[in-house]
C-alpha cells in the first residue's frame, strides 16, 4: 500500500528551491534559494541578502511563492503565501542577527564559529525572510 503524497512533507525535507517574487512590471524574478519549513509554525524561511532583486521585490511587493522539488525529479510542491522581512542588522548580537542564528540551528545545527556567524551576517547585510504559508500544493508521479 503506497502512502498519500504530501506537499507539505516534501517541503520539509527539502533544501533546494527556487523563490519567486514579482517585478515592478509584474513579471517573475526567480532566484535559487536554502528554504527550511517550519511546518508547525506554517512559515518557510530562508536567508537572502539586502540590495539584491528579491529582496527588493519583497519589501515593494510581499507575496512570494516558492518551489521544491524532489531529488529524483517526480514530485514537486509549492508554497505561496507573504512575506516578512527581518533586518539586515548591525549588531551582531542583535534582534536581526538572532533571528538568523536561530534559522541556522532549525535549519542546519549548530554552527563550529558563532561569532564569525555573527559577524558575516552584519558583513553580508543578510536578511531573514519569513514566507507565512497561506495555501500548498503538489504532486507527484
Amino acid at each position: 500500500m503506497s502512502t498519500a503524497f504530501d506537499p507539505h512533507t516534501l517541503l520539509a525535507e527539502s533544501r533546494l528551491g527556487v523563490l519567486a517574487t514579482l517585478r515592478k512590471d509584474g513579471r517573475p524574478q526567480l532566484s535559487p534559494i536554502l528554504p527550511y519549513y517550519d511546518r508547525d509554525a506554517g512559515t518557510i524561511f530562508v536567508s537572502v541578502v539586502e540590495g539584491r532583486a528579491k529582496t527588493a521585490n519583497l519589501r515593494r511587493d510581499p507575496r512570494a511563492s516558492i518551489e521544491v522539488t524532489s531529488a529524483d525529479g517526480r514530485a514537486w510542491a509549492t508554497a505561496d503565501g507573504d512575506a516578512t522581512l527581518i533586518g539586515p542588522g548591525d549588531d551582531p548580537h542583535g534582534p536581526e542577527v538572532e533571528a538568523l542564528v536561530d534559522y541556522y540551528r532549525r535549519a542546519a545545527g549548530e554552527h563550529p564559529d558563532w561569532d564569525e556567524y555573527r559577524a558575516t551576517m552584519v558583513a553580508d547585510r543578510r536578511v531573514l525572510l519569513a514566507l507565512k504559508v497561506t495555501h500548498v500544493y503538489g504532486q507527484s508521479v
